[in-house]
């Protein structure tokens, strides 16, 4: 089977709420925010861009070639290969910033799973409760480990720091 995707990162702003808006505005905003989708999205338009700077910088070696031989050349302006190389090189900018995103949401959601790998329900969609899913009791008690556990840590490695440095230990440890 093939992976599951995760989700689209969480990091999309909140909509507007001056009016509903329709489920075509929504699905646009949807791939606005999905790195996956906005990758694939720009693939293409590099490709073009990629042809674009090949053809122009080929025009540039022809007529280079035709007034370094002492040809007679055309009238016709030749686009400058600075300002297509500068377009391929925003739409590189552009994926490798999709990439990132998509790696950092997929760690994300790798972290998750691995530290509450059950679903909570939402108060938004109650209906929805999977047989997977976790009552927020159950979640709140998981979250309490989970934060004592962290001060266990820190403690332990305040009380490491302290011995390594010779001072001693406060009494305001958490």
């Amino acid at each position: 089977p093939a992976p599951a995707r995760p989700p689209a990162c969480p990091r999309a702003p909140p909509l507007a709420a001056a009016g509903a808006p329709s489920g075509m505005q929504v699905a646009a905003q949807a791939q606005d925010f999905d790195p996956v989708q906005r990758f694939r999205l720009l693939l293409p338009q590099l490709k073009e861009s990629l042809q674009n700077l090949m053809k122009v910088a080929a025009q540039n070696f022809v007529q280079n070639t035709s007034i370094d031989s002492g040809q007679k050349i055309s009238e016709v302006p030749v686009q400058r290969v600075d300002k297509s190389l500068e377009e391929f090189y925003a739409l590189c900018d552009q994926l490798e910033l999709c990439l990132r995103l998509a790696y950092e949401c997929l760690s994300q959601s790798f972290d998750s799973a691995k530290h509450s790998p059950t679903l909570v329900p939402t108060a938004t969609k109650p209906d929805a409760v999977q047989a997977e899913s976790l009552p927020y009791t159950q979640y709140l008690s998981m979250i309490k480990s989970q934060i004592s556990c962290a001060k266990d840590i820190h403690n332990a490695l305040l009380e490491c720091s302290n011995k390594i440095t010779g001072k001693m230990p406060s009494q305001g440890t958490l």
